[in-house]
């Protein structure tokens, strides 16, 4: 037996149905909140270095701000440029970063072809630490001071080894100013980053180095090497007995190494926002700025626009030093 149809129950039935689907419609067209899965941060450096201890320090504090873990990825190799290719080809929606830093900008004029763009290529999210370059020596080198240094230099042109993080890279061009500045020359050995340069100091493969002090400043303080000075314009708080290349006679020598955070061009801006937003509240706690003090680095925010300059005065900063040391793009 059928019901006879009745339009005021139809009515009643769809209202009802309507009002029940209602909260889950916004759920099936919105996007999802960012972040919704874990963050992959492209290292183009080797595990264990300077960058690779600071990310990770970073990591760890920014992910429970964002609400999912910020992953490390080291893509080391061809001077950074490997890890920066992954990351300019990511796709722009802040799940993937990259460790931006000094080589970055470098290698846009050591490189004929590094396969990207470090301006067109990406949004500069922020500045986020720095470290000094330090001139070390072993402890047991009879070296105490850059004059003696010096001394020893000019006493035999050319036959002191000095190590680099490879060619081209800021302890290799920062090093050849500073050799000009002390009219004086040695014989440059590259190796494939800082801590392998720190560790041929340390078994007297070479006389001297300036790597960034967040890789050697274990060592230093151990008293396996000494610290002649700092490249900064003012010491640096984690060595105040140091002087600046300044205090020891050689001015017009400044070198700071500085890394950040960057993502693809074409995310989003507010992804931009909110990744910067937890780096601010990371950067400001106190066990953060403690742990990145213990590497020998320290905050230095700078945002969007600042950081690019940044990137610019490095690449005036590389050609000019390559001109001055003959040094051809590769």
């Amino acid at each position: 037996m059928t019901t006879p149809f009745d339009p005021h129950r139809r009515a009643l039935l769809s209202a009802g149905l309507a009002a029940a689907l209602a909260p889950l419609a916004p759920m099936a067209h919105a996007a999802d909140p960012y972040p919704s899965r874990p963050i992959k941060w492209l290292l183009p450096y080797l595990a264990a270095t300077g960058p690779d201890n600071t990310a990770r320090i970073l990591a760890e504090a920014v992910g429970p701000l964002l609400g999912q873990p910020v992953v490390i990825e080291n893509k080391g190799g061809a001077a950074g440029n490997i890890g920066a290719r992954l990351a300019a080809k990511a796709p722009a929606d802040g799940y993937t970063w990259v460790y931006s830093a000094a080589p970055m900008a470098a290698n846009m004029r050591m490189y004929r072809q590094p396969g990207f763009d470090a301006l067109k290529d990406f949004r500069h999210v922020m500045r986020l630490t720095s470290s000094d370059i330090v001139l070390i020596v072993r402890a047991d080198s009879g070296i105490d001071s850059v004059q003696a240094l010096a001394a020893r230099l000019r006493a035999a042109p050319g036959t002191l080894e000095y190590a680099s993080g490879g060619v081209g890279t800021p302890s290799h061009l920062g090093m050849e100013l500073l050799l000009s500045a002390l009219d004086a020359r040695a014989l440059h050995v590259p190796y494939k980053g800082a801590s392998e340069l720190v560790n041929a100091v340390l078994g007297k493969q070479v006389v001297f180095g300036t790597p960034i002090l967040s890789v050697p400043y274990q060592q230093i303080k151990a008293g396996q090497l000494r610290a002649l000075a700092v490249a900064g314009p003012r010491r640096n708080p984690m060595l105040p007995q140091v002087p600046t290349l300044a205090e020891a006679g050689v001015p017009g020598v400044e070198l700071v190494s500085w890394g950040g955070v960057s993502v693809p061009a074409g995310t989003p801006d507010a992804v931009v926002e909110r990744i910067r937003a937890a780096f601010r509240t990371a950067l400001q706690q106190p066990q953060v700025v403690e742990a990145l003090q213990a590497q020998g680095g320290g905050v230095d925010m700078q945002d969007g626009e600042d950081y690019v300059r940044g990137f610019t005065r490095e690449m005036a900063f590389t050609e000019a030093m390559m001109k001055r040391v003959g040094l051809a793009p590769m």
